[in-house]
């Protein structure tokens, strides 16, 4: 299986109420280091492949999305639904929700 199609699985496992972080799952799928190409394979495929993305954030527990179709307000919007609490600077608790692929 391709580091793509691994992405594509980890993405999917990531439970409701969980984060991770794009570099944990780069990590995970083989390639350390690999976060940037996490987001771009996250992008073009979260939508067709109605994967969890609002599940995703960096590594200082922020939600850094730059997408305008998936702006920051709309991902803290999803992620209280699940019951992650957001701050109001977008900032979320990894040693709280943080899920490292168990």
């Amino acid at each position: 299986m391709g580091f793509k199609d691994q992405v594509i699985q980890i993405i999917k496992q990531i439970p409701e109420g969980k984060v991770t972080t794009y570099g944990t799952i780069a990590t995970l799928a083989g390639l350390p280091r690999g976060g940037r190409l996490v987001g771009g394979i996250l992008h073009a495929n979260s939508e067709k492949l109605d994967l969890p993305w609002q599940r995703i954030i960096n590594r200082h527990g922020l939600i850094s999305t730059k997408c305008l179709e998936h702006p920051k307000p709309l991902q803290k919007k999803l992620l209280e639904e699940e019951g992650v609490a957001v701050s109001t600077d977008f900032m979320v608790d990894l040693k709280k929700y943080g899920w490292w692929g168990e």
